[in-house]
């Protein structure tokens, strides 16, 4: 069954018809292109997926897309403004905390919602935040370092 549905995918209004079925993974990266948004496991245990939701992270591979209809989404590709790394990615960069990089948008974009919540985080929460993301290069230290370094900034 198709439903059509309208939300913001880094501020572009957008309205599709999808299959009442499809994850809000399979609409961002297949339909729309926003390849930034990777699909991992496939049932919401390695963050790679991981997008914002009206600014909560959430992972997109689980998430209808249905659920998505009048939501403000961010993904990876709209941190940057203006052509400006947002502090996170700068601090991402600046501590090393890029390997690979297959998992850096969900590490990313949820270290963007801790930046924006305003809150202030010990370590020990960092990581709890951070525990619904796997990273196969084991880059977990320079990832804590980076969201503590934005954290700071």
């Amino acid at each position: 069954m198709l439903k059509k549905i309208s939300f913001t995918v880094n501020g572009i209004q957008v309205s599709l018809e999808v299959d009442v079925r499809e994850s809000l993974l399979e609409v961002l990266r297949e339909r729309l292109g926003y390849t930034g948004v990777k699909k991992g496991c496939g049932v919401g245990e390695c963050g790679a997926c991981t997008v914002l939701v009206d600014g909560t992270p959430i992972d997109s591979c689980i998430y209808l897309a249905v659920w998505a209809d009048g939501k403000d989404i961010v993904t990876i590709e709209g941190i940057a403004k203006n052509g400006e790394l947002s502090k996170v990615q700068k601090a991402f960069i600046e501590e090393g905390a890029i390997q690979c990089g297959f998992c850096t948008p969900g590490y990313v974009l949820t270290a963007t919602a801790m930046v924006e919540s305003g809150k202030k985080y010990t370590r020990e929460e960092i990581k709890r935040e951070l525990s619904g993301h796997l990273c196969r290069c084991t880059g977990y230290q320079n990832i804590i370092k980076a969201v503590e370094k934005a954290l700071a900034d």
